[in-house]
Protein backbone atom coordinates (compact mmCIF):
# COMPACT_ATOMS: atom_id res chain seq x y z
CA UNK A 1 0.00 0.00 0.00
CA UNK A 2 2.90 2.48 0.76
CA UNK A 3 4.81 1.38 -2.28
CA UNK A 4 2.02 1.90 -4.23
CA UNK A 5 1.39 5.69 -3.03
CA UNK A 6 5.12 6.32 -3.42
CA UNK A 7 4.75 4.83 -6.86
CA UNK A 8 1.57 7.41 -7.65
CA UNK A 9 4.36 10.44 -6.29
CA UNK A 10 6.77 9.63 -8.69
CA UNK A 11 4.23 9.54 -11.71
CA UNK A 12 5.62 6.39 -13.18
CA UNK A 13 3.18 4.50 -15.15
CA UNK A 14 1.33 1.85 -12.22
CA UNK A 15 0.15 -0.49 -14.98
CA UNK A 16 3.69 -0.63 -16.58
CA UNK A 17 5.06 -0.84 -13.38
CA UNK A 18 2.79 -4.04 -12.29
CA UNK A 19 4.48 -5.89 -15.29
CA UNK A 20 7.99 -5.20 -14.09
CA UNK A 21 10.38 -6.74 -11.53
CA UNK A 22 10.05 -6.05 -7.54
CA UNK A 23 13.64 -4.03 -8.06
CA UNK A 24 12.50 -2.08 -10.65
CA UNK A 25 8.80 -0.90 -8.76
CA UNK A 26 11.39 -0.01 -5.30
CA UNK A 27 13.23 2.44 -7.56
CA UNK A 28 10.47 4.15 -8.10
CA UNK A 29 8.79 4.21 -4.81
CA UNK A 30 12.11 5.70 -3.47
CA UNK A 31 11.88 8.65 -6.13
CA UNK A 32 8.08 8.81 -5.33
CA UNK A 33 9.06 8.89 -1.24
CA UNK A 34 11.69 11.50 -2.31
CA UNK A 35 9.16 13.64 -4.01
CA UNK A 36 6.36 13.36 -1.12
CA UNK A 37 9.19 14.19 1.75
CA UNK A 38 10.21 17.44 -0.40
CA UNK A 39 6.56 18.35 -0.27
CA UNK A 40 6.53 17.98 3.61
CA UNK A 41 9.40 20.03 3.94
CA UNK A 42 7.84 22.58 1.65
CA UNK A 43 4.56 22.40 3.42
CA UNK A 44 6.77 23.20 6.80
CA UNK A 45 8.74 25.99 5.22
CA UNK A 46 5.70 28.00 3.52
CA UNK A 47 3.81 27.78 6.98
CA UNK A 48 6.56 29.21 9.24
CA UNK A 49 6.49 31.99 6.61
CA UNK A 50 3.41 32.23 6.10
CA UNK A 51 2.84 32.29 10.41
CA UNK A 52 5.39 35.50 10.46
CA UNK A 53 3.32 37.33 7.88
CA UNK A 54 0.29 36.65 9.41
CA UNK A 55 0.75 35.82 13.31
CA UNK A 56 -2.07 33.00 13.10
CA UNK A 57 -2.00 29.29 12.90
CA UNK A 58 -4.68 28.36 10.93
CA UNK A 59 -4.02 30.68 7.98
CA UNK A 60 -0.35 29.67 7.74
CA UNK A 61 -1.29 25.98 7.66
CA UNK A 62 -3.85 26.26 5.08
CA UNK A 63 -1.45 28.11 2.73
CA UNK A 64 1.32 26.08 3.44
CA UNK A 65 -1.08 22.94 2.45
CA UNK A 66 -1.63 24.65 -0.80
CA UNK A 67 1.85 25.76 -1.06
CA UNK A 68 3.33 21.81 -0.33
CA UNK A 69 0.84 20.41 -2.78
CA UNK A 70 1.99 22.64 -5.36
CA UNK A 71 5.57 21.44 -4.85
CA UNK A 72 4.30 17.98 -5.09
CA UNK A 73 2.24 18.70 -8.22
CA UNK A 74 5.85 20.33 -10.00
CA UNK A 75 8.50 17.67 -8.22
CA UNK A 76 5.74 14.99 -9.55
CA UNK A 77 5.21 16.41 -13.00
CA UNK A 78 9.50 16.97 -13.34
CA UNK A 79 10.19 13.78 -12.38
CA UNK A 80 7.50 11.95 -14.35
CA UNK A 81 8.27 14.19 -17.74
CA UNK A 82 12.33 13.11 -17.94
CA UNK A 83 12.89 9.98 -20.71
CA UNK A 84 15.45 7.72 -21.07
CA UNK A 85 17.24 7.94 -23.89
CA UNK A 86 20.68 6.09 -25.69
CA UNK A 87 22.56 9.51 -25.05
CA UNK A 88 22.90 10.78 -21.68
CA UNK A 89 23.72 14.40 -22.96
CA UNK A 90 20.33 14.65 -24.80
CA UNK A 91 18.72 13.62 -21.37
CA UNK A 92 20.83 16.08 -19.46
CA UNK A 93 19.43 19.14 -22.19
CA UNK A 94 16.13 17.88 -21.51
CA UNK A 95 16.31 17.87 -17.76
CA UNK A 96 17.93 21.39 -17.84
CA UNK A 97 15.39 23.07 -17.61
CA UNK A 98 13.57 20.96 -15.06
CA UNK A 99 16.77 21.47 -13.20
CA UNK A 100 16.81 25.03 -12.81
CA UNK A 101 13.09 25.04 -11.28
CA UNK A 102 14.06 22.45 -8.91
CA UNK A 103 17.37 25.06 -8.10
CA UNK A 104 13.90 27.37 -7.53
CA UNK A 105 11.97 25.34 -5.31
CA UNK A 106 15.23 24.95 -3.27
CA UNK A 107 16.07 28.25 -2.42
CA UNK A 108 12.16 29.11 -2.19
CA UNK A 109 11.79 25.85 0.41
CA UNK A 110 15.73 26.24 2.68
CA UNK A 111 14.68 30.30 3.43
CA UNK A 112 12.28 29.74 5.36
CA UNK A 113 13.47 27.01 7.40
CA UNK A 114 17.07 28.39 7.64
CA UNK A 115 15.08 31.57 9.44
CA UNK A 116 13.70 28.66 11.52
CA UNK A 117 16.83 27.15 11.95
CA UNK A 118 18.53 30.49 13.06
CA UNK A 119 15.81 32.13 14.81
CA UNK A 120 17.96 33.14 18.33
CA UNK A 121 20.86 34.18 16.17
CA UNK A 122 17.89 36.39 13.54
CA UNK A 123 16.33 37.25 17.06
CA UNK A 124 19.73 38.58 18.35
CA UNK A 125 20.07 40.49 15.10
CA UNK A 126 16.78 42.61 14.82
CA UNK A 127 17.20 43.62 18.73
CA UNK A 128 20.49 45.39 17.75
CA UNK A 129 18.87 46.75 14.83
CA UNK A 130 15.91 47.84 16.97
CA UNK A 131 18.16 49.16 19.57
CA UNK A 132 19.66 51.18 16.95
CA UNK A 133 16.28 52.09 15.24
CA UNK A 134 15.85 53.65 18.87
CA UNK A 135 18.21 55.58 19.01
CA UNK A 136 18.07 57.11 15.75
CA UNK A 137 14.55 57.86 16.61
CA UNK A 138 14.99 59.78 19.55
CA UNK A 139 17.34 61.85 17.88
CA UNK A 140 15.33 62.73 14.79
CA UNK A 141 12.47 63.40 17.10
CA UNK A 142 15.10 65.34 19.32
CA UNK A 143 15.77 67.46 16.59
CA UNK A 144 12.65 68.58 16.39
CA UNK A 145 12.01 69.85 20.25
CA UNK A 146 15.66 70.51 21.33
CA UNK A 147 15.83 74.05 19.89
CA UNK A 148 13.04 75.06 21.86
CA UNK A 149 13.93 73.27 24.82
CA UNK A 150 17.84 75.03 24.15
CA UNK A 151 16.45 78.12 23.28
CA UNK A 152 14.21 78.57 27.12
CA UNK A 153 17.15 76.95 28.91
CA UNK A 154 19.56 80.02 27.84
CA UNK A 155 16.80 82.09 28.99
CA UNK A 156 16.33 80.69 32.33
CA UNK A 157 20.46 80.86 32.53
CA UNK A 158 20.14 84.51 31.52
CA UNK A 159 17.46 85.51 34.30
CA UNK A 160 19.70 83.49 37.24
CA UNK A 161 22.99 85.71 35.99
CA UNK A 162 20.52 88.64 36.34
CA UNK A 163 19.87 87.85 40.13
CA UNK A 164 23.34 86.90 40.25
CA UNK A 165 25.07 90.15 39.09
CA UNK A 166 22.12 92.06 41.12
CA UNK A 167 23.50 90.08 44.46
CA UNK A 168 27.47 90.90 43.49
CA UNK A 169 26.10 94.65 42.86
CA UNK A 170 24.05 94.81 46.28
CA UNK A 171 27.01 92.86 48.36
CA UNK A 172 29.50 95.20 47.15
CA UNK A 173 27.19 97.94 48.33
CA UNK A 174 27.17 96.13 51.95
CA UNK A 175 30.14 96.02 52.05
CA UNK A 176 31.11 99.85 51.27
CA UNK A 177 28.81 101.69 53.51
CA UNK A 178 30.21 98.78 56.19
CA UNK A 179 33.70 99.85 55.78
CA UNK A 180 32.70 103.59 55.80
CA UNK A 181 31.32 103.05 59.08
CA UNK A 182 34.11 101.14 60.70
CA UNK A 183 36.95 104.08 58.98
CA UNK A 184 38.18 101.53 56.62
CA UNK A 185 37.40 103.12 53.51
CA UNK A 186 35.82 106.25 52.39
CA UNK A 187 36.34 109.32 54.89
CA UNK A 188 38.17 106.82 57.37
CA UNK A 189 35.80 108.40 59.82
CA UNK A 190 34.60 105.80 62.58
CA UNK A 191 30.88 106.49 62.97
CA UNK A 192 27.20 106.56 61.00
CA UNK A 193 28.16 110.07 59.58
CA UNK A 194 26.38 111.52 56.33
CA UNK A 195 28.58 109.82 53.94
CA UNK A 196 27.48 106.61 55.77
CA UNK A 197 24.20 107.32 55.50
CA UNK A 198 24.13 107.90 51.83
CA UNK A 199 26.01 104.32 51.00
CA UNK A 200 23.32 103.11 53.15
CA UNK A 201 20.42 104.44 51.21
CA UNK A 202 21.75 103.40 48.01
CA UNK A 203 22.56 99.92 49.33
CA UNK A 204 19.29 99.88 50.65
CA UNK A 205 17.53 100.88 47.48
CA UNK A 206 19.47 97.99 45.27
CA UNK A 207 18.14 95.66 47.52
CA UNK A 208 14.94 96.14 47.34
CA UNK A 209 15.57 96.11 43.63
CA UNK A 210 17.31 92.84 44.41
CA UNK A 211 14.22 91.76 46.02
CA UNK A 212 12.23 92.72 43.03
CA UNK A 213 13.78 91.48 40.51
CA UNK A 214 14.13 88.16 42.08
CA UNK A 215 10.25 88.13 42.38
CA UNK A 216 9.80 88.79 38.66
CA UNK A 217 12.93 86.44 37.64
CA UNK A 218 11.27 83.58 39.14
CA UNK A 219 8.02 84.24 37.46
CA UNK A 220 9.74 83.75 34.46
CA UNK A 221 11.70 80.87 35.51
CA UNK A 222 8.85 78.90 36.43
CA UNK A 223 6.76 79.55 33.54
CA UNK A 224 10.26 78.91 31.19
CA UNK A 225 11.00 75.68 33.32
CA UNK A 226 6.55 74.77 32.70
CA UNK A 227 7.21 75.15 29.07
CA UNK A 228 10.19 72.77 28.82
CA UNK A 229 8.29 70.21 30.89
CA UNK A 230 5.30 70.38 28.26
CA UNK A 231 7.70 69.96 25.43
CA UNK A 232 9.42 67.38 27.48
CA UNK A 233 6.18 65.51 27.92
CA UNK A 234 5.21 66.37 24.22
CA UNK A 235 8.67 64.72 23.30
CA UNK A 236 8.18 61.14 25.54
CA UNK A 237 4.67 61.19 24.06
CA UNK A 238 6.40 60.77 20.50
CA UNK A 239 8.68 58.72 21.30
CA UNK A 240 6.31 56.46 22.69
CA UNK A 241 3.54 56.81 20.05
CA UNK A 242 6.53 55.86 17.46
CA UNK A 243 8.23 52.84 19.48
CA UNK A 244 5.48 50.39 18.57
CA UNK A 245 6.73 50.68 14.88
CA UNK A 246 10.05 49.93 15.77
CA UNK A 247 9.19 46.91 18.11
CA UNK A 248 7.11 45.69 15.47
CA UNK A 249 9.87 45.47 12.72
CA UNK A 250 10.13 41.29 13.13
CA UNK A 251 8.28 40.60 9.67
CA UNK A 252 9.26 38.41 7.19
CA UNK A 253 11.72 40.65 4.46
CA UNK A 254 13.48 42.03 8.38
CA UNK A 255 13.85 38.35 9.16
CA UNK A 256 15.57 37.91 5.80
CA UNK A 257 17.47 40.34 5.76
CA UNK A 258 19.17 39.83 9.46
CA UNK A 259 19.69 36.28 7.84
CA UNK A 260 21.96 37.63 5.01
CA UNK A 261 23.71 39.64 7.47
CA UNK A 262 24.74 35.93 9.50
CA UNK A 263 28.12 34.01 8.18
CA UNK A 264 27.05 32.71 4.48
CA UNK A 265 28.63 29.10 5.28
CA UNK A 266 25.78 27.72 7.60
CA UNK A 267 23.54 28.61 5.12
CA UNK A 268 24.63 27.79 2.19
CA UNK A 269 24.79 24.25 3.67
CA UNK A 270 21.64 23.88 4.25
CA UNK A 271 20.96 25.37 1.09
CA UNK A 272 23.30 22.29 -0.76
CA UNK A 273 20.98 19.96 1.55
CA UNK A 274 17.44 21.32 0.15
CA UNK A 275 18.82 21.44 -3.13
CA UNK A 276 20.29 17.94 -2.97
CA UNK A 277 16.85 16.87 -1.78
CA UNK A 278 15.08 18.73 -4.59
CA UNK A 279 17.25 17.80 -7.59
CA UNK A 280 17.79 14.12 -6.06
CA UNK A 281 14.76 12.45 -8.31
CA UNK A 282 16.00 13.77 -11.22
CA UNK A 283 19.40 13.12 -10.93
CA UNK A 284 18.32 9.57 -10.30
CA UNK A 285 16.71 8.88 -12.97
CA UNK A 286 19.26 11.00 -15.47
CA UNK A 287 22.41 8.55 -13.80
CA UNK A 288 20.75 5.36 -13.99
CA UNK A 289 20.43 2.86 -16.01
CA UNK A 290 18.04 2.10 -18.69
CA UNK A 291 15.46 -0.08 -16.90
CA UNK A 292 12.61 -2.49 -17.90
CA UNK A 293 10.10 0.22 -16.79
CA UNK A 294 12.10 2.58 -19.43
CA UNK A 295 12.01 -0.14 -21.80
CA UNK A 296 8.69 -1.00 -21.66
CA UNK A 297 7.30 2.73 -21.59
CA UNK A 298 9.44 3.14 -24.72
CA UNK A 299 8.14 0.11 -26.07
CA UNK A 300 4.77 1.87 -26.05
CA UNK A 301 5.03 4.46 -27.09
CA UNK A 302 7.20 3.61 -30.12
CA UNK A 303 4.05 1.39 -31.03
CA UNK A 304 1.93 4.03 -30.35
CA UNK A 305 3.64 6.52 -32.46
CA UNK A 306 4.29 3.55 -35.64
CA UNK A 307 0.61 3.33 -35.53
CA UNK A 308 -0.33 6.83 -35.60
CA UNK A 309 2.22 7.31 -38.26
CA UNK A 310 0.63 4.06 -40.38
CA UNK A 311 -2.77 5.54 -39.98
CA UNK A 312 -1.64 9.14 -41.22
CA UNK A 313 0.59 7.28 -44.07
CA UNK A 314 -3.07 5.48 -44.80
CA UNK A 315 -5.05 8.77 -44.58
CA UNK A 316 -2.73 10.87 -47.23
CA UNK A 317 -2.97 7.69 -49.60
CA UNK A 318 -6.73 7.74 -49.31
CA UNK A 319 -6.58 11.39 -50.30
CA UNK A 320 -4.19 11.36 -52.92
CA UNK A 321 -5.88 8.55 -54.85
CA UNK A 322 -9.75 9.93 -54.34
CA UNK A 323 -8.14 12.78 -55.67
CA UNK A 324 -6.78 11.43 -58.90
CA UNK A 325 -10.22 9.42 -59.16
CA UNK A 326 -11.95 12.93 -58.93
CA UNK A 327 -9.69 14.37 -61.73
CA UNK A 328 -10.32 11.36 -63.87
CA UNK A 329 -14.29 11.68 -63.56
CA UNK A 330 -14.77 15.05 -64.09
CA UNK A 331 -11.83 14.97 -67.09
CA UNK A 332 -14.27 12.07 -68.85
CA UNK A 333 -17.18 13.96 -68.00
CA UNK A 334 -16.26 17.50 -69.48
CA UNK A 335 -15.60 15.27 -73.02
CA UNK A 336 -19.15 14.69 -73.02
CA UNK A 337 -21.42 16.53 -75.65
CA UNK A 338 -24.62 15.79 -74.55
CA UNK A 339 -23.61 17.65 -70.59
CA UNK A 340 -22.26 20.32 -72.79
CA UNK A 341 -24.89 21.10 -74.26
CA UNK A 342 -27.06 21.15 -71.10
CA UNK A 343 -24.70 23.48 -69.57
CA UNK A 344 -25.25 25.71 -72.56
CA UNK A 345 -28.87 25.39 -72.28
CA UNK A 346 -29.26 26.40 -68.79
CA UNK A 347 -26.53 29.12 -69.38
CA UNK A 348 -28.73 30.65 -72.06
CA UNK A 349 -32.02 30.77 -69.83
CA UNK A 350 -29.71 32.40 -67.02
CA UNK A 351 -28.56 35.09 -68.59
CA UNK A 352 -32.11 35.72 -70.03
CA UNK A 353 -33.99 35.75 -66.93
CA UNK A 354 -30.78 38.59 -65.60
CA UNK A 355 -31.90 40.34 -68.96
CA UNK A 356 -35.11 40.88 -67.88
CA UNK A 357 -34.57 40.92 -64.28
CA UNK A 358 -32.46 44.29 -64.91
CA UNK A 359 -34.95 45.62 -67.30
CA UNK A 360 -37.95 45.64 -65.03
CA UNK A 361 -35.85 47.10 -62.34
CA UNK A 362 -34.91 50.23 -64.94
CA UNK A 363 -38.42 50.78 -65.69
CA UNK A 364 -39.15 51.15 -62.18
CA UNK A 365 -36.62 53.50 -61.66
CA UNK A 366 -38.53 55.65 -64.89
Amino acid sequence: MLQRFFIFCSGADTAILDECSPGERTKYAGIGATVFFTAVMATIAAAYALYTVFDNYFSAVFFGIIWGLLIFNLDRFIVSTIKKRNNFFDELIQASPRIALAIIIAIVISKPLEMKIFEKEINQVLLTEKNEMTLANKDQLALQFTPAVTALETEITGLKKEITDKETEVNTLYETYIAEAEGRKGTELIGKGPVYKEKREKHDAELAALTELKKTNAEKIAAAETKIETITAEYNSKVASTQPVIDGFDGLMARVNALNKLPLLPSLFIFLLFLAIETSPILAKLLSPKGAYDLKLEEQESSLKSWVTQQQAQRDILVTTDREINNRVYADIAEEQELYDYKRKKARELMQMQADAFYSKQKSVL
